[in-house]
């Protein structure tokens, strides 16, 4: 008698259950439940005499704590003449400090069951890591001495700059870089908002002197907010926060100059001979986080291109098969915002592109969605906010987000509520007040010679 395998065997079991399987109704899915605001329980915020802010939030059950060190400056510290200094800054930073090697900051991080996460952004710069819970106090020294106290070796300045140098070959290599830089820099002329790269005499140029004068400026208490996140000993944390900052030096205020965005529908064309796709960067600005329309325009472009199921998504990805991963989002930065359709086309679908976007931007714009697709929408974002609220390091984003934006303790609270109370008449006003077609910057990286003709229609092409 032959023998069967046991592969076999389970295979010839799950052929004959087949039918059974196929043939048993299917189950109606629990109705969900009911959207709850978001709240977290006993958090304390203080401040230090020099001026620096402290916000400690327990949160789950797992023995770990986020620390994280916020200081309100970053690119938009930077002048025309000193892009990406304060990227430099950073990665000199984490060379060393006059106590600890680079070497040894890692080790300790690692011992602490973590690793040092040092991100320079737009308006604000951090210094965190997530470590088990008996080392919090540890990691807070720790994140204090990387700010207050580094090198700044002169030893490491070549090799640095020549990363820097190389990272940005490889982006302007890419029309997925070159398309947002020149949109940004329409968007926003001479501001740091609307510049991506330094030239690379500007990197090559610059001094450690340089460095330390960044630091100097804008490294400083009362700059900065200490985040405390997850299972931690309160007593042990805040004094390990006053030992290790208590002194810092005051340092200066943020000093920001709003910038002054400006948009028109024209068409700007970065060409890139024999590409086989078009990227489209489509878009103008919008109000920030700080509007009371902040929130319905999120859902707004949920709505038309900011999800997998929204209506662009739908229409040139699904139906056309123009674009395989289109998306818009909003970008929210201090004082300002910009909306933004995003998408890598098929060079001979440039034009069809554009007439469908617009074409969808026009129909939200005439017609108001159905309170069927706005409840869809809706239950998305709420559990995107819920997601986003599952971790130490998520919590802190949240807490992050509403303090650049001065949005107070009731955002995070309200945030679900005020999705859900969104109408589909709003979401219509929404689109005609802010999202204006006739308006809109359009930028397209791509072979000109073969999309000339097809973008022709769009708009007036100025380069």
């Amino acid at each position: 008698m032959k023998r069967v395998t046991p592969f076999l065997a389970l295979t010839t079991l799950a052929l004959a259950a087949a039918p059974a399987l196929a043939q048993a109704p299917r189950e109606t899915p629990p109705t969900p439940g009911a959207p709850k605001d978001f709240a977290l329980a006993a958090v304390r915020t203080f401040s230090l005499p020099n001026g620096l802010d402290v916000t400690m939030a327990p949160y789950g059950i797992t023995p770990k704590v986020a620390v994280r060190l916020v200081i309100q400056s970053g690119n938009v510290d930077e002048t025309a003449e000193t892009t990406w200094l304060s990227d430099l800054t950073r990665d000199l930073m984490l060379e060393g400090t006059t106590t600890r090697s680079a070497q040894k900051i890692a080790e300790e991080a690692a011992q602490y069951g973590g690793a040092v996460a040092f991100n320079v952004g737009m308006n604000e710069s951090f210094i965190g890591a997530d470590v088990l819970s008996e080392f919090g106090p540890s990691m807070v020294r720790l994140v204090a001495d990387i700010a207050r106290n580094p090198k700044f070796p002169d030893t490491e300045l070549a090799r640095l700059k020549a990363n820097r140098l190389r990272q940005i070959t490889v982006a302007k290599s890419d029309q997925k870089q070159l398309a947002p830089e020149k949109f940004l820099s329409v968007i926003y002329p001479n501001h740091p908002y609307g510049r991506m790269f330094p030239t690379e005499s500007q990197v090559q140029g610059y001094t450690v002197d340089q460095v330390k004068a960044f630091h100097a400026a804008n490294y400083g208490a009362r700059r900065a907010h200490f985040y405390v996140v997850g299972r931690f000993d309160a007593a042990a944390m805040e004094a390990a926060v006053r030992e290790s900052l208590g002194d810092w030096q005051a340092g200066t205020e943020p000093v920001f100059h709003a910038p002054t965005p400006k948009t028109s529908r024209v068409i700007h064309v970065v060409d890139r001979p024999g590409a086989v796709q078009s990227t489209i960067y489509l878009g103008l600005p919008v109000v920030d986080p700080s509007h009371p329309d902040y929130v319905a325009l999120r859902v707004t472009d949920a709505i038309l291109g900011g999800s997998f199921g929204s209506r662009i998504t739908s229409n040139i990805r699904e139906q056309k098969g123009y674009a395989y991963s289109p998306f818009s989002t909003i970008s929210p930065l201090l004082k300002s915002a910009y909306w933004a359709e995003i998408a890598d086309v098929t060079t001979n679908v440039t034009g069809a592109s554009l007439k469908e976007i617009f074409f969808e931007i026009d129909r939200l714009q005439s017609e108001p969605p159905s309170a069927r697709e706005l409840e869809s929408i809706q239950k998305y974002l709420a559990g995107i906010f819920v997601l986003q609220n599952s971790s130490r390091n998520g919590i802190i984003n949240q807490l992050q987000f509403t303090g650049l934006h001065g949005l107070g303790e009731s955002y995070l609270r309200d945030l679900v509520r005020k999705i859900y109370a969104v109408t589909p008449a709003d979401v219509q006003r929404i689109a005609r007040e802010y999202l204006k077609d006739d308006t809109m910057t359009i930028v397209i990286a791509g072979d000109r010679r073969v999309i000339e003709e097809q973008i022709k229609p769009f708009g007036s092409i100025i380069d």
